[in-house]
């Protein structure tokens, strides 16, 4: 325990028979709860799960018959965390990627009552750029912007790190059990905390990269995150912003897409047709494309800055 708040970890796991044990192994003694999710690994994982937790009580394994995906594994993890009653759950990957030193740091946040969620971040590490592989962080950049967009939460600096904790009463209020099943669960969690206005906060953890082999296919994984981010931002501006209280921003969002997309891409198709059939630039749709789209980018602008602003307090910066 931590504060008398009992602690649990969930440990996703596919096919990391090279480094389970060791993650397992290296988890702290104030640990209460080690629940293990078993996506129907094809090597020895299970085998070695089953092998720690006869040694060590705290190891409690759930073990999937097909391949579900991380955000399965993860939903099916904090589920069984409700149930142990665990007042904080943490998450760290079964690759070794999460340095054990910094559980307490990410937790404490949690712990203390002082927000409801708590991210790693990775970048505030001096030695990222020289630790984590550079096309991760390209990809990390690109989709931190598209995620801060969807989310809500325009503060967050690295929503890709899984390295997280949370509270048991934010867990129930969110629906877990409908989480995204596959890769995209980050931004889904932070959706819903987003939609009820939960506080979350950012920690430093150390980046840790080498042995792990990643499972991402990287082009199938960039469409479909970013279908998905779409699919999040347009869940959130209903929910948050029409249903639950709404906002004017929502009006803005709508302007800057009838204008851009509705009335700007049809204009810009006919400009370039024009342009190519004649060989000469056709000054009146020239004119009102260029209105169209100064009013639609400027009200895109808006509606995010608002978007920003509704949203600040919800980031609580750590000292």
């Amino acid at each position: 325990m931590i504060k008398n708040k009992i602690i649990g970890v969930v440990v996703p796991a596919y096919n990391e028979e090279l480094l389970i044990e060791e993650t397992l192994v290296g988890i702290p003694s104030y640990v209460d709860k080690i629940i293990v999710v078993d996506d129907s690994s094809g090597d020895n994982t299970r085998k070695i799960i089953s092998h720690i937790a006869s040694k060590d009580h705290r190891v409690i394994t759930i073990s999937h018959r097909e391949n579900q995906g991380l955000g399965a594994s993860l939903s099916d993890g904090y589920l069984k965390s409700i149930v142990l009653k665990c007042d904080v759950t943490a998450v760290m990957a079964g690759d070794n990627q999460m340095d054990p030193k910094d559980l307490k740091s990410v937790l404490m946040p949690v712990v203390s009552g002082e927000v409801d969620y708590v991210k790693g971040n990775r970048l505030f590490d001096a030695n990222v750029g020289g630790v984590m592989p550079r096309y991760r962080l390209v990809g990390n950049a690109v989709a931190t912007f598209l995620t801060k967009f969807a989310t809500g939460y325009w503060a967050v600096i690295d929503p890709q790190c899984g390295y997280t904790a949370i509270s048991c009463r934010t867990l129930k209020r969110i629906d877990i059990a409908t989480l995204k099943r596959g890769y995209g669960y980050n931004a889904d969690i932070l959706t819903r905390l987003n939609i009820y206005n939960f506080h979350i906060a950012e920690v430093e953890v150390r980046p840790v990269y080498g042995r792990e082999k990643s499972g991402i296919k990287f082009f199938c994984y960039v469409a479909d995150v970013c279908w998905l981010l779409l699919k999040l931002f347009l869940k959130r501006l209903w929910q948050k912003y029409i249903i639950r209280d709404f906002h004017p921003l929502v009006f803005f969002y709508i302007m800057s897409f009838f204008n851009i997309v509705i009335i700007g891409l049809p204009l810009l198709i006919r400009f370039f047709y024009l342009f190519l059939k004649y060989n000469e630039a056709p000054q009146t749709t020239l004119i009102i494309l260029s209105f169209t789209a100064t009013i639609g980018f400027f009200s895109f602008f808006f509606a995010c800055w608002m978007d920003m602003e509704s949203d600040k307090h919800l980031m609580v910066k750590q000292r």
